[in-house]
């Protein structure tokens, strides 16, 4: 991804975070990375290409169109690790599609709805 793209992206994640409430002390608890961390990627300030750069822009665009193909394109560790998984067949497509699907459990809730959750456990 280039410089402006990157700088593109980073933006953006910043304006889905204002229109849905999101804060810099929610995305870092989510991407185990400091508020300052998070506030230098969403502001695009010396902004570069990274691993934390990704899982922040990532978490945040899920409350808004959820994750877009340029997106998973950008990612150079899951096409990688496609790659590396996938024997080129129709059927090999359809098991990986249904294993990655069922990761979907996995993906963070927003905090409101987590805190509502511990509040109904508790």
């Amino acid at each position: 991804m280039n410089d402006a793209a990157t700088l593109a992206r980073a933006i953006k994640a910043g304006e889905i975070c204002r229109e849905h409430g999101i804060t810099q002390a929610q995305i870092a608890d989510a991407v185990g990375a400091s508020q300052s961390q998070v506030s230098r990627i969403l502001s695009g300030r010396g902004l570069r290409q990274s691993r934390l750069m990704e899982e922040v822009c990532l978490y945040v665009e899920q409350f808004s169109v959820g994750v877009t193909a340029d997106a998973v394109r950008g990612n150079a560790e899951l096409v990688e690790a496609i790659q590396a998984a996938w024997d080129g067949s129709a059927s090999h497509a359809r098991a990986l599609s249904t294993v990655i699907r069922s990761l979907s459990v996995l993906r963070a809730k927003p905090r409101a709805e987590s805190q509502g959750s511990k509040d109904r456990q508790g």
